[in-house]
């Protein structure tokens, strides 16, 4: 049996119960060491065999799970953040599936949630945005399938990129082109890590302040009005506002 599991953006303590349940209990960790914080290994038991597959090809990983697998061992893929986001588990449960593998996904907290946490802010804010889009700038791994971030910043949407805090000043250069250069913007670099570093500004200012702090790996972009002091108040909590659980109160 094979667990792809979340490890949450960071702190140790992010991870869900059912998370770290699945690494005490695995006899084999597969764990994506360039991005989890090693401590969680702490959580597995003494005899337990560990593989870091930041060295590791697809073919490596699919290879341990099958010998593990066939002697019925329990195996976590530890992967940073939730899986469901960048983290390449289709290929690997399309394996797994082709060898008659069972597995299953545990998620995980991701780290532009991690992100908004460590910057104290709502993403989606009343009369701001109800919409987050999450992306990342092409790359070495090819196109942005779901639309460059020129497209995407038309919408002027709450904006979470990850990846990309490399090519901060191409990212600014395509944002400005639909947001104000007043619009707020934070980079978070490691959040929930201990060695967190967060550095905010607008997008005039921004690649500038990046470049000071030395940030080129490690971080989420967020990008957004949600950072402004105007907003709308919430019409779940007003008095005058019906739903099923509660009557409005002037009648």
């Amino acid at each position: 049996m094979v667990l792809f599991v979340g490890a949450g953006p960071g702190d140790v303590e992010l991870i869900t119960v059912k998370g770290k349940k699945a690494l005490e209990k695995a006899d084999c960790v597969i764990y994506a060491g360039s991005l989890v914080n090693e401590q969680l290994l702490e959580y597995c038991k003494k005899d337990v065999e560990i593989y870091n597959s930041a060295t590791m090809t697809l073919e490596e990983v699919i290879e341990v799970m099958k010998t593990k697998a066939a002697a019925s061992k329990l195996i976590v893929r530890l992967h940073t953040g939730d899986p469901s986001l960048y983290g390449a588990i289709r290929e690997q449960m399309d394996e797994l599936s082709t060898y008659n593998i069972p597995y299953d996904v545990i998620p995980g907290v991701s780290s532009f949630l991690g992100a908004a946490a460590a910057i104290k802010e709502e993403l989606t804010l009343p009369g701001v945005s109800q919409t987050v889009i999450i992306t990342r700038r092409a790359g070495r791994t090819g196109n942005n399938e779901g639309g460059s971030l020129v497209e995407l910043a038309k919408h002027k949407a709450t904006m979470s990129i990850f990846l990309s805090v490399q090519a901060i000043e191409d990212v600014v250069k395509d944002l400005r082109t639909s947001y104000e250069a007043n619009t707020p913007i934070a980079v978070i670099y490691k959040a929930t890590w201990e060695d967190e570093k967060i550095v905010k500004g607008t997008l005039e200012d921004i690649a500038k302040k990046i470049k000071e702090a030395g940030i080129n790996r490690f971080a989420q972009i967020l990008v957004g009005d949600f950072m402004k002091d105007q907003y709308t108040l919430s019409k779940l909590y007003d008095s005058k506002f019906s739903h099923m659980y509660r009557n409005r109160k002037d009648k």
